[in-house]
């Protein structure tokens, strides 16, 4: 069981990101990057300083970025295709469609700074709904790592895994939360606190809130369990199964737009049994989030401790 009372450290996913993938490319040489000047912003600086002539920024053209990744790919590289989230899955949908998914070029695409990691500059740097419209693209998978260590997993597992995926690194520090010896897994859920009165699944930046949540209820009486859902796609269906079965009512939280995303692929399982169990989907409703600071749109949202928890109590 993971707790998280009291003051607690938090990290930057992308430094963990940055370490493991400069680690890796000093064993392989076939490992690559490429950017769309956002050397800085994807936090490939040392990466650059370290191996020069295996960065490639590719300006300001996304599509050219995901083509290129997947030439790449198909040359026998490993590619990992960097760039702001909402640009990176924005603009080159088309390429990541048909060049890679399509054609199953082994190319990691890391999309940074998700969500609304990127406040005040408004809705046009807000990525809420990659996870949406990646989840209808065939055979990408999706993974949302939850904290430092987990992304750090997740890029190793990428590295080999042979198969195209995105990976969603996040941009606000989060604390960690995989407990030690747990070992990511491609497909595979974590139950990181158990609870028999109602399940919150959460992703990414939202898993820490989830586990505080779970504390909140705790302390009234509610067992809360608490699943870290950090491969979208494939989702781990007999988790949701498991929930479904075990727990009166299932939340879903994600740093997304709730049309498409984590929520719905829960929802989907869930209808499909002959008893499903009553729902409540939070993130952002299907509109243009204000603009604000990180923590004011999260809030904004009730993507906070107490909002998740007001929501498993209505369930519970």
């Amino acid at each position: 069981m993971s707790t998280l009372a009291g003051p607690t450290e938090t990290f930057d996913c992308r430094v963990a990101f940055a370490e493991e993938l400069i680690a890796l490319a000093e064993q392989d040489e076939r490992i690559v990057a490429v950017c769309n000047d956002s050397v800085g912003s994807s936090n490939l600086v040392g990466f650059r300083d370290r191996f020069p002539d295996r960065l490639i920024n590719v300006g300001i053209a996304e599509q050219d970025m995901v083509g290129v990744g997947a030439g790449l790919a198909l040359s026998g590289y490993v590619p990992f295709v960097c760039g702001a989230a909402p640009f990176l899955t924005g603009r080159a949908l088309e390429q990541i469609k048909a060049d890679v998914a399509y054609s199953q070029a082994p190319v990691v695409l890391c999309g940074m700074s998700p969500g609304m990691a990127y406040g005040e500059l408004g809705p046009t740097h807000h990525s809420i709904e990659d996870l949406s419209w990646l989840r209808a693209v065939a055979g990408l998978g999706i993974v949302a790592p939850a904290d430092p260590a987990q992304t750090r997993e997740a890029v190793r597992w990428a590295a080999s895994a042979g198969t195209p995926v995105f990976l969603r690194v996040g941009r606000f520090k989060v604390p960690a939360v995989t407990p030690p010896g747990v070992a990511f897994e491609f497909g595979v859920a974590q139950e990181l606190r158990s609870g028999d009165a109602v399940t919150i699944v959460a992703t990414g930046s939202m898993v820490s809130r989830a586990l505080q949540a779970a504390e909140i209820l705790a302390d009234e009486g509610i067992g809360a369990r608490v699943i870290n859902m950090a491969t979208i796609a494939p989702l781990d269906e007999e988790c949701v199964l498991r929930a479904v079965r075990q727990t009166r009512g299932i939340v879903t939280v994600e740093e997304a737009t709730i049309t498409g995303g984590l929520g719905a692929a829960v929802g989907e399982i869930n209808l499909r049994q002959a008893r499903p169990v009553p729902m409540r989907m939070l993130g952002s409703p299907r509109q243009f989030a204000p603009t604000g600071d990180t923590a004011f749109l999260l809030k904004h949202f009730g993507l906070t401790a107490e909002g998740i928890a007001a929501a498993g109590r209505e369930l519970a």
